[in-house]
């Protein structure tokens, strides 16, 4: 009998029963809900966010790893197996949940007042309200640093000018987490979306994380309450700790469309004869598949062993890096050769390969480029920052 890749590495051994049955919980989820829709969802360009909210909350996935205010406070392990899940669907639903908890919650949760978690955790924790995180400008991605949106005191409260871009889910947003320099450096606010002054234009013609809304958020003279502000962070610390726990779900969740990649590969590989017999049979494709296999595993592995260092309270920033340059990397080039497996079969929405495909060309990307996290691994061996 075929042995599926992840068994090869005997994966299942190094998790815990509890750990096994939240992760069977989401797979059989996205097995059942997302898998047979996002093909359209994909091709049309349309989420249903609000609805897929409800679902997930429900799920308990949102926010899952934070404690209290109606999050169900798992381990960090837990939480990347159901991002390993989630991406196997699709990298949008990884991203929308990523957003939601590791993103806009997580600051609240982490750097906000009581009464700002009070306010939105627990609405969040359910899907009833929808978060996004306001950092990205179009001038400034990799270097959040020179940001030009910008907050002033008046009176007793802030006004808000700029704007961001790539922002996800931020057309069905409830509340924005945006980031803007201040007199006292950068300074995050809680931005409810009906604010006067704040809109969101989403960004059409997207050729990857079609199943996602993605945004450009505009601050026009956005006045805010002075309790609006984060109270608890100060400096690029706070966003980047938020980038780090995003960070970390995708050291996982890119394991999950690779592997999807992959099995789909071996499936068509099997059945696909050409010559008089399946490809599968033929040398050049075992050592296709054998190579993915063992990059694959290789993947999760360090994803798994990440966890279990995020879960000890031993992780750096660094070895966060490593997680996500290797394994965003490792996922795109499996996609991209379970692709050529495929055929002409490889770039339509019956499989889910090229959907895979394009998502990660944008996973590679965002939450840190593929140079920037190498950067910030140079650094970490030579103690020489490379990037200024």
């Amino acid at each position: 009998m075929p042995t599926a890749p992840l068994d090869l590495f005997a994966v299942d051994g190094l998790l815990s029963a509890e750990e096994i049955a939240m992760r069977d919980v989401v797979r059989t989820f996205v097995d059942r809900r997302i898998k047979p829709e996002v093909g359209d969802w994909f091709d049309t360009g349309q989420l249903p966010v609000r609805e897929l909210a409800r679902e997930l909350g429900d799920l308990g996935v949102l926010g899952m790893h934070l404690e209290g205010y109606g999050c169900a406070g798992t381990s960090a392990v837990a939480y990347g197996l159901a991002c390993t899940e989630l991406e196997a669907g699709d990298s949008g639903i990884r991203s929308l949940v990523s957003v939601q908890g590791s993103l806009a919650m997580f600051a609240i949760h982490h750097f906000g007042s009581e009464e700002q978690k009070q306010r939105w955790l627990p609405e969040m924790a359910a899907g009833g309200a929808i978060g996004c995180f306001g950092l990205t400008e179009a001038d400034f991605g990799s270097n959040p640093s020179g940001m030009r949106t910008f907050a002033k005191r008046d009176g007793g409260d802030w006004v808000l000018n700029g704007s961001k871009m790539w922002i996800t889910n931020g057309n069905v947003a409830d509340v924005a987490v945006v980031w803007a320099q201040t007199d006292d450096g950068i300074r995050g606010f809680v931005v409810p979306t009906h604010t006067a002054g704040f809109t969101a234009n989403e960004i059409h013609k997207k050729l990857s994380l079609r199943a996602s809304v993605t945004s450009e958020l505009v601050l026009q003279d956005v006045r805010l309450p002075a309790d609006a502000m984060l109270p608890e962070a100060r400096g690029l610390r706070g966003p980047l700790g938020c980038l780090n726990e995003a960070r970390f779900g995708i050291a996982f969740g890119t394991v999950g469309a690779a592997r999807d990649c992959l099995q789909t590969a071996i499936d068509y590989s099997v059945d696909r004869v050409q010559f008089d017999k399946p490809i599968a049979g033929y040398q050049l494709t075992q050592k296709k598949l054998a190579d993915m296999a063992l990059e694959l595993g290789k993947a999760m592995l360090l994803a798994l062993h990440l966890g279990r260092l995020k879960d000890s309270h031993e992780i750096t920033s660094e070895q966060v890096s490593l997680g996500k340059l290797n394994n965003a990397r490792e996922a795109l080039a499996i996609a991209r050769e379970c692709r050529g497996i495929l055929g002409g079969n490889g770039i339509t929405l019956e499989y889910p390969i090229i959907r895979h495909m394009n998502n990660l060309e944008s996973v590679y990307t965002y939450e840190g480029t593929n140079e920037m996290h190498t950067l910030v691994i140079g650094q970490a061996l030579t103690g020489i920052p490379a990037f200024r």
